[in-house]
Parts: C-alpha cells; structure tokens; sequence
C-alpha cells in the first residue's frame, strides 16, 4: 500500500472542511441556544441520538438512494434551518438529523472514491473534532453573530451539490447485507469504537484543563495520522505501533507530554476501523458507517447518564489501549490479506 489520496482533492478538501463547519454549529447551537433551557439533558440526548444512532438506518436508505453528494448538501440545509427554529426539542432533533445527512452522504463519497486506502478517510473525517471544540467554546461564550455559523452551513451545502453535478462521485455498490468476513469482523470493531468513544468521554488527566486544546489537536492530528500510516504500513502493523506505543504512555500520561502523544496515538486507528467496516460489508458502506456511529453513541451514554467511570487512572487506559489492539488484531488480519 502507498499513502496515496485517490479521491479528487477539491472533492475531499471541501468534504473536510464542511465536515469541521457542521459540527462547530451544531455545538455552537446547543451551548448557545439550549443550554439554559430546563430540556437542556434531554435536547443533548435527542441531538446525539439522532447525530449518531440514526445513522445506521438512515445510511441504508441513503446508500440505496445514491446521491451522497445531494445527501451531504441536504444534511447542511438541514442543520442550517435548525437555527430559524424556536423551541429547544425540535432544533435538537433537526441539527442531529442534519449532522447524520452529511456524514453518510460524506462518508460513502470518500469510502466509495479511497478503494482499499485510509488516508482520505483519516483527512476527512479528522476536522470534526475541532469543530466541536471551537463551536463549544462559540457557544459557552463570546462569539461571532448567530447568523455565520448558517450562513456558512448553507454556502457549503450548495457547494457540495454544485461540485457533486459538475463531477459526480463513484456511485454506491449495490445493497447487500452479507458480510464478506462474516459479522464476526464487524463486532470486534463496533467493541473498538465503543470502548474509544467511553474513554474520550472517561479519561481525565490532572493537566486536562490547561491542555484542553493540545488534546483536541491530538484527536485531530492522531486521526488523519492514522489513515496515512494505514496505507504506509497496512492495517495491523499501524494498530500495533500506534496501539502499543500509546499504552506505554498512558502509563506517563500524569505529565503533559507523554498524555497528549497518548490520546494521538490512540485515535489513530478510527480511519482503520471504518476502513475496516467498509470492507467487510461493500455493499452498505452507509450502513456499517452508521454501525460505528452508533457505537460512539453507546460509549457516550454511561457518562451522560451519570454512572461512575471504569477507567480510573493510568493502568486503566493503558489497558484499554491494549483490549482495542488484541479485538482489532483479527479482523484487521482478514482485511489485509485481501488488500
């Protein structure tokens, strides 16, 4: 493999950066307008079910629809309009809808464009997380006016739909639910995601306050690392390294340095795992794409709910850094040997 990006750069570039748009206003929607309001848990709870667990059965409607671009500018639109709406609920429920349109309709169009290669898929799906944090902060305090984040969203959107007429993307594989590895591959890589998304909500550090931004750049940087390491190295080779050498550091990660090598090298497998997904089942990308979404949403239910963290300390996420390599080790194993 070769760290190559097959996909058209104008396509990607535009997919990312409408990526890191997306969720910047939708944080900087809930913390502006519905974080006073007595729904508050609830608009979070409806925003990330439909952002993320809705996407598994919307990807297969999506998928069969084959218009990812038109997808991906409707999921803009949608965002966009959630700010003209009033009440808290409804805005949630429309700003998580929106989010899932333009991941899968996003997604697919690299999935479909990168073949057996990660790099794209690490560059496209990094930005989010910054996003998150900037339209957090937006949110929580001083920010621009309340009509950029739409106005932003609805210039991108048109964007996507213009690019996707002029120079459509590969289409979509038709529907097929059968694994080619059997679900066997896709259930150690659901645990995965699951486990990462429980210790990005879990894991907590005596410097995390004052880091704050340098473990959101970690995120970001460890993701699209991981794609290009991928293609460099092959899957289970890059997991290993990135995998085993952030356990090591966990077990330092009471100091700064040492903690945020950790978390960048820790998330370095999410393009893997989608990777991972698409090929088990080529025939519902948008489908096992929304598979591990869904995952990110079980991981973020106990903490919302409250109930006391597993992870507690060093030892602890050291040594869950090693239960992701030992479930990825298997199916990454299967889809290298046919790559």
């Amino acid at each position: 493999m070769k760290g190559v990006i097959p996909i058209k750069k104008s396509l990607l570039a535009l997919y990312s950066l409408s990526h890191f748009w997306v969720d910047l206003s939708c944080a900087f929607l809930v913390f502006r307008t519905m974080a006073d309001a007595p729904s508050f848990s609830l608009c979070l709870l409806l925003y990330n079910f439909c952002a993320f667990a809705l996407q598994m059965p919307l990807g297969l409607l999506a998928g069969q629809w084959n218009r990812n671009g038109l997808t991906a500018g409707g999921g803009c639109l949608l965002t966009a309009l959630a700010f003209l709406i009033p009440q808290p609920l409804p805005a949630a429920v429309a700003a998580g809808v929106g989010n899932a349109l333009f991941h899968l309709g996003g997604g697919m169009d690299v999935l479909n464009s990168s073949e057996r290669r990660a790099a794209s898929l690490g560059v496209f799906v990094s930005p989010g997380a910054l996003g998150l944090y900037i339209g957090s902060a937006w949110g929580r305090g001083s920010a621009p006016a309340f009509w950029l984040a739409p106005a932003g969203l609805l210039t991108l959107g048109a964007a996507i739909a213009w690019l996707y007429r002029r120079r459509p993307a590969p289409r979509n594989a038709p529907l097929d639910l059968s694994a080619t590895s059997g679900y066997g591959v896709l259930l150690p890589l659901f645990l995965v995601v699951v486990l990462r998304s429980y210790m990005g909500m879990n894991q907590s550090f005596p410097w995390r306050d004052e880091g704050a931004l340098l473990l959101t750049l970690a995120l970001v940087l460890g993701k699209t690392a991981g794609g290009f390491a991928m293609d460099i190295l092959g899957p289970r080779r890059s997991s290993l390294w990135s995998l085993g050498a952030a356990g090591v550091l966990y077990l330092l990660s009471a100091l700064p340095l040492p903690g945020v090598l950790a978390v960048f090298l820790f998330n370095m497998t999410m393009p893997v795992t989608l990777w991972a997904a698409a090929q088990a089942m080529p025939g519902a990308k948008g489908f096992t794409f929304g598979l591990l979404t869904f995952a990110l949403f079980l991981g973020f239910l106990p903490s919302f709910l409250g109930w006391p963290s597993l992870l507690a300390g060093p030892w602890a996420y050291a040594a869950a850094a090693l239960v992701s390599l030992a479930l990825l080790w298997g199916p990454l194993g299967m889809r290298a040997a046919r790559c």
